[in-house]
C-alpha cells in the first residue's frame, strides 16, 4: 500500500502557515492534492471545476487574438493552465504574493498543472495583487502602466470573505476602478467566489464595469455525494 498522506512543502507567510499536501482518498481511489492556509483549507484537486470555468468563462466574451491574461493567485494552476490552452492567449502574467507557491509548479509537483512553468507565455510575477492594484503600480513591474484584455482572479474566499483585511477595500467601486484602469477597452475582469451571488458586489461591479453577470458553476461533490456549486462574476469595460 503507498503512503496514504505526505506534506510536499510549507511555508510561514505574513497571512499564515501554507502548505502543500498530497493524501490517497480511499473511497474514491485518487491522489488529492490540497492547499491549505493554517487550518484552513484553501483548494483541493478534487474541485477544479469552477477554477477552470473561471478562465474559460474570462476569456469568452475577447475576439482578440494575442491576449495578454493576468492570473491573481496561482494555487494549484487550473486556471492558469486553462488560459494557456486557450490558443489566442499570446502571454499570462501570474501575480502571486507566495514565492513557494510558485516553486512548487516550478518544481512540478502538482502533475495535472504540468507545462504551465516551462510554457514561453508563462511568467511569474512575486507580489500582492491587491498591493499592485491599490497603489496603481500595476501588475508588470517589466512595464508600468502595462494594459491587459483580461485579469482572472481567484485569492479570496469571496468578496465578504476574505483572507486579510486589507483586500476588503478592493471589492468596492473605488478598488474595481483602480483595477479597471489595468485593462484595455472592452477588457473582462473575472473573480472565482466560494459563496452565492452577492448583489451588492454585483452592484459595485455594475458601477464601474459596462456588462457584470454572476454565473452559477454546479460541480459534482465526492464527498457528499451531491452537488455543490462556485460563482464565477464576468464583467467587462
Amino acid at each position: 500500500m503507498g503512503v496514504r498522506f505526505e506534506e510536499l512543502a510549507w511555508r510561514e507567510t505574513p497571512i499564515g502557515l501554507i502548505s502543500l499536501r498530497r493524501r490517497r482518498d480511499p473511497q474514491l481511489d485518487v491522489q488529492v492534492y490540497e492547499v491549505k492556509l493554517d487550518d484552513e483549507f484553501l483548494m483541493s484537486s478534487l474541485f477544479p471545476v469552477a477554477e477552470i470555468e473561471l478562465a474559460r468563462l474570462g476569456l469568452a466574451p475577447l475576439s482578440e487574438q494575442g491576449l495578454d491574461v493576468v492570473v491573481g493567485g496561482l494555487g494549484l494552476g487550473y486556471t492558469a493552465r486553462t488560459a494557456l490552452s486557450d490558443e489566442r492567449v499570446g502571454s499570462l502574467l501570474v501575480v502571486e504574493a507566495i514565492e513557494d507557491v510558485i516553486d512548487w509548479h516550478r518544481r512540478e509537483l502538482l502533475p495535472f498543472a504540468a507545462g504551465l512553468a516551462a510554457d514561453p507565455r508563462t511568467r511569474f510575477v512575486r507580489a500582492d495583487f491587491f498591493a499592485a492594484v491599490a497603489d496603481g503600480s500595476g501588475f508588470d513591474p517589466r512595464e508600468p502602466g502595462r494594459r491587459f484584455h483580461a485579469v482572472l482572479l481567484d485569492v479570496d474566499h469571496s468578496p465578504r470573505n476574505v483572507l486579510h483585511p486589507s483586500h476588503a477595500s478592493f471589492y468596492t467601486p473605488d478598488g474595481l476602478r483602480r483595477l479597471a484602469a489595468h485593462l484595455h477597452p472592452d477588457g473582462v475582469f473575472a473573480l472565482w467566489s466560494d459563496d452565492p451571488p452577492d448583489s451588492d458586489f454585483e452592484v459595485a461591479l455594475s458601477e464601474v464595469f459596462r456588462t457584470a453577470r454572476a454565473h452559477v458553476v454546479p460541480f459534482a461533490n465526492p464527498l457528499t455525494g451531491g452537488r455543490s456549486a462556485n460563482t464565477v462574476y464576468v464583467a467587462q469595460r
